[in-house]
């Protein structure tokens, strides 16, 4: 169920006589404001960034009961003049304590009495848009393959050969929603145990007033979930194999409507892994949060994301929290610079390209430098095949899809594999990412972008090089004493 909005009658007679609120204001919400009475936006707060001090926990959970805290708590303390504002004139809003940020729904002069307030840093749109996801109608395959091309090409066998196969690990999707009860990912969903389906903190539905009401339990309005999840853990006990860590367990939140998301959806998602909730969105439970979460999507500044870091702080406390952050690079390649929405802009991010069953870079697979938020980083991180890819959809049976959403769900299942060869490595996003880069197979281009010469390794067209499961697993298996690898 969704966390209850406060819907009440708006009376504001004040005139307006702030200066500096349109310096907070994203130039998308102005537009908008030029066109309807009320917007949506997500206005975010001044605050101390959670200082990152792993070592004095003894566990993954600790680490994250921490985070959570001082995130809640600064939260209260940053937004309670604001809020106490917010419920005098009788505003709607919703309070993120994963990014200290508020949803509202406000007129022009509600608009700029809020952005008023000191606490406040800036306001951004929350219009949804379509992101670029495969046709959920086309390439159905049903036809048994046995172990599929990709899961072959990242050496998962050989990694499974040794005993590493995810047991003991949970991924976390937030997508387009999963068909829970596919034959290939039914035995792998946690919520699942054989006979009865439980999914109180197993399932969360982002979405208000949906094309497509998922009621109590999981489901995919479009396909492209139930395709990455089934890249992550699918296994149909047969000869349908076509998941990287099979025995690893899933979650999954629904973040889009038929492939429309916005930044509040995205929030919502990543605050519930956090720390999920029963299907009423109460009683939280830290200890149910997963290990890695995958994100085969983007927020095009166009429509949603007009503001690079609009996401930036939410997906930094996530790793920060200990949980790893796998995100799709984008398909809008092969020019250079066309890694360019969040959260795969992100340094904290794992971002993913694409490659092919020829073991070379995907056309539409976008590339660096990024310079959208400035920085000029290198990305993607890694590549992993996303050409062509066979896995679940949302009827039951499989489908063939291409794009950087297949390529992401590869290192999701990767990096499962590593942290069940090495459980030391549960709740080290950054250890994590650093090994999955430096055993990747070095991949070079004559494609040179952003100054980056395309012989050197990282560059911005493959990052690291195309990811290797087995020597990820060998290398975490080595590892007997480290501190926090911090980036």
């Amino acid at each position: 169920m969704k966390h209850t909005l406060l819907y009440l009658t708006v009376l504001i007679s004040t005139e307006v006589t702030a200066q500096n609120w349109q310096g907070k204001a994203s130039q998308t919400l102005l537009d908008q404001l030029t066109q309807t009475e009320q917007v949506e936006m997500l206005v975010t707060f001044h605050a101390p960034k959670v200082p990152l001090n792993s070592g004095s926990f003894n566990n993954h959970t600790d680490r994250l009961q921490h985070q959570v805290s001082v995130l809640k708590n600064q939260t209260r303390l940053a937004q309670q003049q604001v809020i106490k504002h917010l419920e005098s004139q009788q505003i709607i809003y919703r309070s993120f304590w994963i990014n200290n940020s508020l949803l509202v729904t406000v007129n022009q002069q509600q608009m700029a009495e809020i952005l008023e307030f000191d606490e406040i840093k800036s306001a951004h749109s929350n219009l949804p848009h379509q992101i670029n996801i495969p046709n959920a109608n086309g390439s159905a395959v049903k036809s048994i393959n046995g172990i599929e091309w990709n899961v072959s090409m990242v050496n998962a066998p050989q990694a499974w050969g040794l005993g590493h196969t995810g047991q003991g690990i949970v991924v976390a999707g937030q997508d387009t929603g999963y068909q829970w009860n596919h034959p290939a990912i039914i035995n792998q969903y946690r919520g699942w145990d054989g006979q009865t389906a439980d999914h109180h903190y197993n399932w969360h539905d982002s979405i208000n007033n949906p094309t497509v009401s998922c009621g109590s339990a999981p489901c995919d309005d479009h396909g492209h979930g139930s395709h990455t999840m089934g890249t992550i853990v699918g296994d149909d006990g047969g000869s349908n194999q076509v998941g990287v860590a099979p025995d690893a367990r899933w979650i999954g939140c629904r973040n889009m409507d038929v492939g429309n998301g916005t930044p509040a959806t995205y929030t919502e998602c990543f605050q519930w892994f956090m720390e999920p909730t029963d299907l009423n969105g109460n009683n939280p439970d830290i200890t149910k949060a997963p290990h890695i979460i995958n994100n085969s999507w983007g927020c095009p500044g166009f429509e949603g994301c007009t503001e690079p870091d609009v996401l930036l702080n939410t997906v930094e406390n996530v790793v920060d929290a200990g949980i790893l952050v796998v995100v799709a690079a984008g398909n809008d390649g092969s020019s250079c610079q066309t890694i360019n929405t969040p959260a795969a802009i992100y340094q904290a991010s794992l971002t993913v390209g694409s490659t092919t069953s020829s073991d070379v870079i995907s056309g539409f697979s976008s590339r660096g430098q990024i310079t959208v938020d400035g920085s000029n980083r290198i990305k993607p991180d890694l590549s992993a095949p996303g050409s062509s890819v066979r896995s679940a959809n949302n009827s039951g049976s499989y489908s063939t899809f291409s794009g950087t959403s297949m390529a992401s769900p590869n290192v999701a299942g990767v990096a499962a594999l590593v942290m069940s060869a090495n459980h030391q490595m549960i709740g080290q996003p950054r250890m994590v990412k650093h090994i999955l880069t430096q055993t990747a197979v070095a991949k070079t281009t004559n494609q040179d972008c952003g100054g980056v010469d395309g012989s050197s390794i990282p560059n911005n067209t493959y990052g690291h090089g195309r990811i290797d499961a087995l020597a990820a697993v060998n290398y975490a298996r080595d590892l007997i004493y480290y501190h926090d690898f911090n980036e």
